[in-house]
């Protein structure tokens, strides 16, 4: 099935600090920290079931565009997220 046949949801669930991606049922994450202006992606998960599909590249991309919206800064703690930001430099202008 193609991702973009898949049913994806993406939210902001403040009151547990994840960016949550659901896709087919199944729930991606990015754990993030905020602090005054600053958001902290702390770590990337996705399920087993999801992997090689490209969903921790949309997550981070939906939740970079989050960032952007809401006018924070970024500190990209988690590796995944840093080796994103490598492969798409446009994306720089957040970092704090």
């Amino acid at each position: 099935m193609a991702m973009e046949d898949k049913d994806i949801s993406f939210t902001n669930n403040e009151a547990i600090h994840n960016f949550e991606l659901i896709v087919d049922e199944q729930r991606a994450f990015i754990d993030y920290q905020l602090k005054g202006n600053k958001i902290y992606l702390v770590h990337t998960e996705v399920p087993v079931d999801l992997r090689d599909q490209g969903i921790a590249a949309i997550i981070v991309e939906k939740a970079l565009q989050y960032i952007d919206e809401h006018h924070l800064k970024l500190v990209p703690l988690c590796p995944y997220v840093q080796q994103y930001l490598k492969r798409h430099p446009q994306w720089d202008r957040l970092l704090a």
